[in-house]
């Protein structure tokens, strides 16, 4: 953390000149879309109470779930989804509901001292949800309880069938394993909404940790029977580690950059056809709650809907397409909270100032039961803090951002803290005939809560939309979110809007309205890889919109840039896309990097020849054998590419100002470009040789003896190892994966390897290379491409991580098996005949 004590300086800023750019485009208000009425009329809640649903099984473990209305949908695929995936979601409630001290105790593994479970149960407490789910669920709309109840329902039958001794060993006969309620799956969808504001671990932690002053208790207090902690000596004990330097926090902590996609919407100018077509490639965990699960939801005259959504979500497709229309989603840019430093009364810890006038804090306490490790538990309590905005915020210790003495304190604001609708909004487009149905889905709800949307549909349309809850701020407010420096600097430095709380400029006028997103209409083509809205088609860059969005005219990403490149020169010869070429090119493993340095580079490393080259510390590295391995690598990730590893390497600690050519905002796929002709080239590529070399890796071995997937098996340390094909974003692959596992936030099993460490720092390496390789935890995880035909969607698809995560299960690893051997697609079947001709099981599923 930094020391320095810039942010104090924000409290001054005025207001007296306030004109200029305020960062938004203007645009006139659009006007409502009314979709006609659908061919039948979709039924929320079955009218003689009685829930009855067909699953259909075909190949891989798919479900084809048909029902007559709403809720008895829900209860296929609450029943289909907890037989493959009871134990994620029923450890996630867990979480959400703050029992994971009472049943694992206060750390993450016991004795370390971290309390994590303790910060995660107070954490879910103070965010309220299960509160607000409450409170809200009679108004909620009748689908979203509907297929709700419906799901829960279907997953409460499959648990009482099966019986909890007889699950998944991750979680056969655990007392936490038990039926859950509709609230409760509300309730966690709502964290998933919050998944980049406040449901973060960081923030957890800041708020755990928030504390007005020595005359406030810091930390839980705890009794047994009404006996206070003093009295307790079990109570004592488990406070004794209690101390703030536990916290291991970083700025980087809420940055959801580690959450990425692809996505392409090619419309008829970009298609052989002349019909849309489609490429999903989000790029999330291969385990835990963020895992994909595949199925095809099916309402005869209303609804047919097909691809895979996130665990818990009852009945929807978060990723997927219908007869008519396909859409596809991409981490936004688009920051949806805001930080804000208060400018507290001295002689008041619990009063802050706006505007000259004085406000009160707002304090809560909440409670939690801890086991002690011996059979019994302690009631823990613990006071929090609220500011107008939301929840108090303190990193302790701190002498500038997320301090909290006599005059300053932060708070945040979340857009996402209230976000009921996702069920409705996804259910909407689910159902979307057309591009103004479904664009209308973004005017009724906002529910999407931080991906951008890419869509392409049967007519050869396409649209990007970033819809996400933003906060909307006046234009005075959004003038000095682009100009004030002290802002600017903190936007830039962490990543973060942290505004003057002291001015009521800065307070929020609801979400940014749907006239005002950024949206774009194509005909060739809309992408996006996780970069601003701006360049989502580089021949229609978009203008500025609400700072919140995210910033124009700033380098893309290699990532993004291989997508455009690929857009360009994947077509075949008339340039246009079929659905072959589509699969093609997402499995081709190109890396933009590697086309665009390689060559020269190689030329650099030639002349080196046997001349050792200097890194810091005068060590003498010989690059000789691996600049000869660089000249036999094939410039790509595929599993027979040998000596990948060794660009891999260079690639996670290439300094991008050693490209010559600078970034030009009128060309940002192609700048900056040209490797420089500088020493630090081959230094760079010096340290990735000595770093492998210390590692004892082959200078030419292939990617699939260095890059695997171990499927986790309950109580053991990983499974059998499968070579995986595949690039990361740092090497500006497409096809992207890594070793993050920092949001699977599940206690099942999962494995690790430790990361080796580099030769001059001896800090951990950036690519995550460990003693085995590199092993993939996430990435490319449902991916699918699919072109409208006249006989309707022609899609292949595959999961990566498989359906199941129960390890005895035929669909734990089939998938996972299919990528690493072959590193292609499969059928996905969607018409009536295809799943009839691929059908291993029925079920006629009945609550009777």
């Amino acid at each position: 953390m930094t020391n320095k004590t810039w942010l104090p300086a924000m409290l001054a800023v005025t207001l007296t000149a306030c004109g200029g750019n305020n960062n938004s485009t203007s645009v006139e208000p659009e006007p409502p879309i009314i979709p006609p009425p659908p061919t039948a009329q979709l039924i929320a809640f079955d009218d003689d109470d009685h829930l009855q649903a067909n699953i259909t099984w075909t190949t891989h473990g798919v479900p084809h779930i048909t029902a007559d209305n709403l809720e008895s949908l829900g209860y296929g695929s609450g029943y289909a989804y907890a037989r493959d995936n009871l134990c994620i979601l029923a450890d996630q409630i867990v979480k959400i509901t703050s029992q994971r001290a009472k049943y694992f105790g206060p750390d993450s593994e016991p004795g370390n001292g971290d309390f994590a479970h303790l910060i995660s149960d107070f954490g879910f407490k103070a965010l309220q949800l299960t509160d607000k789910v409450e409170a809200a669920y009679e108004g909620l709309s009748d689908n979203t309880r509907a297929l709700t109840e419906g799901y829960v329902a279907g997953y409460n039958k499959y648990l009482q069938q099966t019986g909890v001794d007889n699950l998944s060993a991750d979680c056969a006969g655990q007392p936490w394993v038990q039926p859950i309620t509709a609230q409760q799956v509300l309730a966690y969808i709502l964290s998933i909404a919050q998944l980049t504001s406040g449901a973060q671990t960081g923030l957890m932690e800041l708020s755990f940790f928030a504390n007005p002053g020595d005359d406030f208790a810091p930390y839980p207090s705890a009794s047994i029977n009404g006996k206070t902690a003093t009295a307790n000596k079990k109570a004592q004990n488990l406070l004794a580690n209690m101390d703030p330097k536990i916290l291991d926090f970083d700025i980087k902590d809420l940055d959801s950059s580690h959450l990425g996609s692809n996505g392409w919407g090619l419309g008829k100018d970009f298609t052989e056809n002349g019909k849309g077509a489609m490429l999903a490639n989000p790029h999330f965990p291969h385990n835990g709650n963020l895992r994909f699960w595949q199925s095809h939801s099916t309402i005869p005259g209303v609804l047919n809907v097909m691809g895979a959504s996130v665990q818990g979500f009852p009945g929807i497709i978060n990723i997927g397409y219908n007869d008519s229309v396909s859409w596809t989603h991409t981490v936004t840019e688009a920051r949806h909270f805001a930080a804000y430093q208060l400018t507290m009364d001295p002689e008041q810890p619990l009063t802050y100032l706006v505007d000259g006038e004085p406000r009160q804090l707002e304090k809560k306490t909440f409670t939690v039961e801890v086991a002690t490790g011996d059979g019994n538990t302690v009631n823990m309590s613990k006071d929090y803090y609220y500011s107008a905005h939301g929840l108090m915020l303190e990193f302790p210790g701190s002498l500038d951002l997320f301090a909290w003495n006599d005059t300053t304190a932060f708070s945040y604001k979340d857009a996402n803290a209230d976000n009921l609708s996702l069920v409705d909004h996804w259910l909407a487009m689910n159902m979307a005939d057309n591009l103004d149905e479904f664009k209308q889905s973004f005017v009724d709800f906002s529910g999407i809560p931080f991906t951008n949307t890419i869509y392409a549909d049967k007519e050869g349309n396409t649209l990007f939309i970033d819809d996400t809850p933003v906060l909307n701020f006046s234009p005075e407010a959004r003038a000095l979110m682009a100009t004030e420096p002290s802002i600017v600097f903190a936007r830039e430095f962490y990543g973060l809007d942290v505004l003057p709380g002291n001015n009521s400029v800065f307070d929020t006028d609801g979400l940014v309205p749907y006239n005002e997103v950024p949206k774009l209409e194509r005909t060739d083509y809309v992408q996006n890889a996780n970069d601003s809205f701006w360049a989502t088609n580089p021949a229609a860059l978009m203008p500025a919109h609400p700072i919140g969005y995210g910033s124009i005219e700033t380098p893309l990403s290699l990532r993004t840039r291989m997508g455009l490149k690929m857009l360009g020169d994947s077509g075949g010869e008339d340039g246009k896309f079929s659905l072959v070429e589509l699969e093609q090119a997402l499995l081709s493993n190109r890396l933009y990097l590697s086309e665009l340095v390689k060559d020269s580079l190689l030329q650099q490393c030639q002349a080196q020849a046997d001349t050792p080259v200097m890194l810091q510390g005068e060590q003498a590295i010989d690059i000789a054998q691996a600049c000869t391995a660089l000249g036999n690598w094939d410039g790509v990730a595929g599993l027979d590419s040998r000596s990948a590893h060794i660009f891999r390497e260079f690639a996670f600690n290439f300094d991008h100002d050693l490209l010559s050519t600078p970034f030009d905002a009128t060309d940002p796929a192609n700048t900056p470009n040209t490797l420089a002709d500088d020493p630090k080239v081959l230094q760079t590529f010096a340290l990735a040789v000595a770093n492998l070399a210390q590692a004892g890796f082959s200078m030419d071995a292939t990617l699939s003896q260095m890059q695997f997937v171990e499927k986790p098996l309950p109580g053991s340390l990983g499974g059998p190892r499968l070579p995986w094909a595949g690039s990361t974003s740092t090497e500006g692959g497409f096809n992207v994966f890594s070793n993050y596992l920092g949001d699977d936030e599940t206690l099942l099993s999962k494995h690790r390897y430790p990361e080796l460490t580099d030769v001059l720092t001896g800090e951990a390496l950036y690519s995550g290379l460990t003693a085995e390789g590199y092993q993939v935890q996430r990435g490319s995880s449902w991916m699918f491409v699919l072109n409208f035909t006249d006989e309707g969607p022609s899609a292949r698809g595959l999961l990566l991580s498989s359906q199941s995560s129960h390890s005895e299960s035929e669909f734990f690893s089939d998938q996972t098996r299919l990528y690493s051997d072959s590193v292609s697609l499969r059928p996905l079947y969607f018409s009536a005949a295809d799943i009839a001709a691929n059908t291993i099981e029925t079920l006629d599923l009945s609550d009777q």
